[in-house]
């Protein structure tokens, strides 16, 4: 991913080094699992963690030109990284890597950083759900129009709408945090994953040692399927916030004006336009999610490997991992930053919410002359329509014509026509709706 879009903390789980100190540390906590079953010498294991140590605890940086140098000549880049420590730690080194094949190391190595970008990914994902929820009950009584297809529908509140985004997140939450555990496991079994050459307990050890799960089995990778599960966690995820960004700009044109993006002193909406004030953010975010999304085809076509491995894998993963994960971070923090500072203005979802001069409460009607006067569906509804019509093409008053309407009067009151017309049984249930959503804090 492009430096733009990449945020430091997560940058640095995808970086070179961050990569080789797990690396490291899946070779070191494997020989120390050897030796506590007597299989090497705990005194060539301290001395490895000694030599070592800073490069575990980010005291000093890998020397990435001299692993590059070497695997100009091994054409592998395992064995080059083994062959460079040995430079560091001397001949001890023999006891590293001991019985294990390269996916031993790289793929419980890729399950650290699975599970260190997926825990930053969760407190994301956190962060945008407060920022929902700390704007959805300021504005729960906010009222606004429904839309469908784009058109006015019934009334509902800015509240409702971002408590339904608060619901979305949650399992989105729930997705990602399942995702994750089941992503982040490690496997040290050996050649083609039978244990010929490793005892078992080795990789139950370490991989407890290292805070991770261990495949139950395993061929010489750990299966696929848990990674693509992992993207696609992280593809809906986006695909959520792209929902939330489109609807911010739809409620930020011209004609709506709505919600506004924040646009801070000194910004520029256009190189041409000085009046421009656009939704640049929410637009980015959008595009950000199609590069997320595609990461999870990826995921799925990595999952049939030829026979017990193969690496057509190993290559896409080095890519879309990364850049994935980066850019899913940057847009869960952008986005929660804009929920915080989304400017709403309640005055112009009221002027919207009347521009159709009452036809929003059609339904209502409708069920009214259902409920008291004993018509049919069908007789309802075409009275109703008939004067609903005349309301688009004429650009009269919805309810002043069914107060002229005799096969209305009929049925209903002036008095009860006027109470059709009232907003809040729109909104009568906002209050049980948050309680199911956020419980009754």
């Amino acid at each position: 991913m492009i430096a733009r879009y990449t945020l430091p903390e997560m940058g640095k789980i995808w970086d070179e080094q961050n990569k080789l100190r797990n690396w490291l540390k899946v070779e070191v906590t494997a020989a120390e699992s050897w030796a506590e079953l007597g299989k090497i010498p705990k005194e060539a294991v301290e001395k490895i963690k000694e030599k070592v140590k800073p490069y575990l605890e980010g005291e000093k940086e890998f020397d990435t030109k001299r692993i590059a140098e070497i695997e100009e000549i091994t054409n592998h880049d395992v064995i080059a990284f083994l062959t460079y420590i040995k430079e560091i730690v001397g001949d001890e080194a023999k006891y590293l890597h001991f019985g294990m094949t390269s996916s031993d190391m790289l793929d419980t190595a890729f399950a650290l950083q699975i599970k260190q970008a997926g825990e930053l990914l969760l407190k994301d994902v956190e962060k945008v759900m407060e920022a929902i929820k700390k704007r959805a009950f300021e504005h729960k009584n906010t009222v606004m129009i429904g839309r469908t297809h784009g058109i006015h529908a019934e009334p509902i509140t800015f509240g409702l709408k971002l408590a339904i985004w608060y619901d979305e997140m949650r399992r989105n939450y729930e997705r990602l945090k399942a995702a994750v555990k089941r992503a982040a496991v490690g496997k040290i079994s050996g050649a083609v994953g039978t244990f010929a050459n490793i005892d078992p307990r080795v990789e139950e050890m370490t991989c407890k040692r290292l805070g991770i799960d261990y495949a139950k089995a395993s061929n010489q990778v750990v299966q696929r399927d848990r990674h693509a599960e992992f993207l696609n966690a992280l593809a809906l995820t986006a695909s959520s916030i792209e929902k939330f960004a489109t609807e911010i700009r739809h409620l930020q044109r011209t004609e709506v004006r709505e919600v506004e993006e924040p646009f801070r002193k000194g910004q520029k909406g256009s190189s041409a336009m000085p009046h421009k004030r656009n939704p640049i953010l929410s637009e980015r975010l959008c595009g950000l999610a199609r590069v997320v999304r595609s990461a999870s085809i990826v995921g799925m076509e990595n999952i049939p490997l030829w026979h017990e491995r193969d690496i057509s894998h190993s290559s896409t993963e080095r890519t879309v991992f990364p850049d994935a994960c980066i850019a899913l971070d940057y847009m869960l923090q952008k986005f929660a930053n804009l929920m915080e500072n989304l400017v709403v203005y309640p005055e112009n979802m009221l002027k919207n919410l009347n521009l159709l001069k009452g036809l929003i409460f059609s339904q209502r009607v409708l069920l009214t002359l259902i409920e008291k006067g004993g018509l049919t569906r069908e007789e309802a509804y075409a009275i109703v329509q008939e004067n609903a019509m005349r309301v688009w093409n004429e650009g009269v008053e919805f309810k002043e014509l069914l107060k002229k309407d005799e096969r209305v009067r009929k049925v209903l009151t002036e008095e009860e026509i006027e109470e059709i017309f009232d907003l809040s049984y729109h909104t009568k249930h906002v209050d049980y709706i948050f309680k199911r959503v956020f419980g009754e804090a």
